[in-house]
């Protein structure tokens, strides 16, 4: 049953999609809700829908055009009508999700609305939330191996993951649509027609070693029963893995890692810290010179894993100080004097890199270990947080039960020399030019962020290697930086973006939209195909011991061949290799003086 406030919008939606929505008539939209007030009435509240409605075609009558599709064969009444039918769809189906929340989704946005109140990483998980939280955390779940995906009101099958159960059998097919589910155990299956996707995709999920046996419809339209054996299932999109780059005219080999997440199951299962260690491993046998470790885009996670990950680089020793309000710093240490790695090394970090990626980039740095690269900082945020099951908190009331976990912001993290990444974040030692440079971006936007503060240093050392010559190395980049047409792109393209950005008012009228929409693209055709070119002079390959089991299964072939051309593309990989190629020739120089 739609709620009384979703079914005034959805009257006023119906009623306004239906008539004139007058694209012709020259009118302005504020696209920034902030700066937008608030209805007075229902008149008004009903000519905002009729704007955002005339916004939407428009927009869709300009991508049309844009894309070429149909315009040869369509008249232009039936391209404004064919987009104003298309919109129509998408928000049918947005108000069709709309009437499928339940109870249990009201409660879940009511408590984050409060848990948001007082700071902007505290969270309540429904059990489902707390289900996906897990699996995301810890890079696994148990099920066969298979994505979803709605299709009307089907569950049709999307993708299948490599080394899963699905994907061992091969009965399963992409694009499958699914009928009905029955466990092995039960007699009837259950029709899954109009169901949630979330809850088609729990009846499917369950413990390693049990049984589902699912009917589908194949695109030849003839009909199957696949019977699955669920097992634990390794989602490796976000696992970390490697490559060797090197530079042309140079023979040192260089060790690349990409770890997108720092994930954990937290019961001495899947850890990204033992991932990285056995990368580590097989990037020595291949003897390379030097290893960049790329944290971009990492928004954190598992705070042991980083202590551990941190031991890999350096002996014994202090990695983090936590404090509580009223306690005493916690310091954490790494307790492991053995060292994986002990060659030149690098981060690569960036605006959006947080949390546990700061910490280690934060103590590596304070270390003098690593040289941190990136852009003008990362993201501020130094808060810990720990996650509380409800149901411990209150005796009985077995009937509502569970109520789920609420994940609170407890403590704060302090570099080792007693400074504190929070809103500030980490700032690399060498700079490349970022687009984020020029967006307000990070922890210091959220109104309800920690303050900044500092605690007193620990006596901290390493002698296993120590940067020399920053300021060299540093210098050297910032003269091929300056002389790089793409990073002069870069700061064009970021100062056009900071330019635009309180720009929030669009006119939504056809003629002055399209009119926009040219100009827009004009502006922006320097920069479109910045990214999409090759970096002359990287050359990378897999790790000699990866060739096997990425041969196993096409769909890993291709997942590597679009990562290894994604990295190809990269100026930001290129420019880190070549100062990495400085830190090791300067360290030749230096050996044999």
């Amino acid at each position: 049953m739609i709620e009384a406030g979703i079914q005034r919008s959805h009257d006023i939606y119906q009623s306004v999609i239906a008539g004139d929505l007058a694209i012709d008539e020259l009118e302005v939209l504020e696209l920034d809700a902030e700066k937008r007030d608030y209805a007075a009435d229902a008149v008004e509240l009903a000519d905002l829908w009729r704007k955002y409605m005339k916004f939407s075609v428009v927009a869709k009558i300009s991508e049309i055009q844009e894309q070429g599709i149909l315009t040869d064969s369509l008249s232009e009444l039936e391209i404004r009508e064919k987009a104003q039918k298309d919109v129509k769809k998408t928000f049918d189906e947005w108000f069709s999700r709309m009437d499928e929340l339940r109870r249990e989704d009201r409660f879940d946005q009511y408590m984050n609305t409060i848990t948001h109140q007082f700071d902007p990483h505290s969270e309540y998980f429904s059990p489902k939330g707390k289900e996906n939280f897990d699996i995301q955390m810890g890079n696994k779940l148990e099920g066969i191996g298979a994505r979803l995906q709605k299709a009307g009101d089907f569950v049709k099958i999307f993708s299948i993951v490599p080394g899963g159960p699905a994907w061992k059998g091969k009965d399963l097919k992409v694009d499958d649509v699914i009928l009905s589910v029955r466990q092995k155990d039960e007699r009837d299956a259950v029709d899954i027609t109009g169901m949630r996707l979330d809850d088609v995709i729990s009846m499917i999920r369950g413990p390693k070693g049990t049984t589902v046996i699912l009917n589908v419809k194949r695109l030849d339209g003839t009909l199957h029963a696949v019977m699955i054996e669920r097992d634990e299932v390794i989602l490796d999109d976000a696992a970390a893995k490697s490559m060797i780059i090197s530079a042309e005219g140079y023979n040192d080999k260089i060790g690349y890692i990409q770890l997108p997440i720092f994930y954990s199951t937290f019961d001495g299962g899947n850890s990204c810290a033992n991932d990285i260690e056995e990368e580590l491993e097989k990037l020595k046998r291949e003897e390379v010179n030097g290893v960049i470790l790329d944290l971009r885009y990492n928004g954190g996670g598992s705070l042991p894993d980083v202590i551990e990950m941190a031991g890999l680089f350096i002996e014994k020793g202090p990695v983090v100080q936590v404090k509580s309000r009223d306690g005493k710093p916690e310091v954490q240490y790494d307790p492991d004097p053995t060292v994986t790695y002990d060659g030149p090394l690098i981060l690569m970090v960036n605006e959006v890199s947080a949390s546990a990626s700061e910490i280690l980039a934060a103590a590596l740095q304070d270390y003098g270990r690593a040289i941190i690269v990136g852009g003008d900082k990362t993201f501020g945020k130094a808060t810990v947080q720990g996650v509380y099951n409800l149901d411990r908190m209150i005796r009985g009331e077995s009937d509502v039960k569970p109520l789920g976990q609420i994940k609170l912001t407890t403590q704060k993290f302090f570099r080792i020399n007693g400074r504190s990444n929070q809103l500030k974040g980490v700032v690399p030692d060498i700079h490349l030019p970022d687009q984020f440079d020029f967006m307000e971006y990070g922890e210091d936007l959220y109104e309800d962020a920690l303050s900044y503060s500092e605690i007193n240093a620990v006596n901290f050392g390493q002698d296993v290697y120590k940067v020399k010559a920053k300021e060299t190395l540093a210098k050297k980049s910032a003269s091929r930086v300056a002389n790089s047409d793409f990073f002069d792109k870069v700061q064009e393209y970021g100062e056009l973006v900071e330019q635009r950005e309180d720009d929030t008012e669009i006119s939504i009228s056809l003629k002055e939209y399209l009119a926009e929409v040219d100009k827009d693209n004009t502006e922006l055709k320097p920069f479109e195909d910045m990214r999409e070119a090759n970096v002359e002079g990287i050359l990378i390959r897999n790790l000699d011991e990866d060739r096997s089991f990425i041969n196993l299964d096409e769909s890993r072939k291709a997942k590597n061949l679009d990562f290894i051309e994604g990295l190809t593309k990269d100026h930001y990989l290129y420019e880190t290799m070549m100062i990495m190629q400085d830190m090791i020739e300067q360290d030749r120089r230096l050996v044999q003086k």
